[in-house]
């Protein structure tokens, strides 16, 4: 069974499904459904799209260099059948997938971290300048260090008639 990939998002296309576009080029598109056959007549870049595979590889939002990618390419292409070599080949599959399956476990934990350090930075900031609202003032004026320094800052209004206070 031969599994190809979409040309627009990148997608499974499984046997007796999709659309195959043949330019007058020789040229050959498969699409996995009609919405990818209408954004590439349309002339849309995938990579632009953000539901694509190619826009998520180009922000690094999925894997794009895995050693473990070769070996699907290999999978599809056919070859003379030998019992032991289907067999090793089922086993190695299996094995492939876990692989896969840890580096992108381990790739989406690498993208979070940096949220989570953000978060960390910004929920510390705000603290910092609501801590009046969680320590108890007595216990502010006891210690002074938990005063942010003073910072002045100069806003300049210029009076219009929508913003003057009414005069009765």
């Amino acid at each position: 069974m031969r599994l190809e990939k979409c040309w627009f998002c990148s997608s499974t296309i499984y046997p007796g499904h999709g659309i195959e576009f043949v330019r007058n080029d020789a040229n050959i598109f498969r699409f996995c459904r009609s919405k990818c056959h209408k954004n590439f007549k349309m002339k849309r870049n995938p990579r632009k799209v953000k539901w694509t595979k190619a826009y998520r590889r180009l922000l690094g939002k999925d894997m794009t260099q895995d050693s473990t990618f070769e070996f699907e390419r290999k999978r599809n292409r056919p070859e003379r059948y030998d019992r032991n070599i289907a067999e090793n080949t089922l086993k190695a599959i299996k094995k492939i997938d876990k692989i896969r399956s840890d580096r992108a476990s381990d790739h989406i934990k690498n993208r979070l971290k940096t949220g989570k350090i953000q978060r960390q930075k910004e929920a510390r900031k705000q603290l910092e300048q609501d801590i009046h609202l969680v320590k108890a003032p007595l216990a502010l004026a006891q210690d002074s260090s938990l005063y942010l320094p003073k910072i002045k800052v100069n806003v300049s209004q210029t009076r219009t008639e929508e913003n003057q206070p009414m005069e009765g």
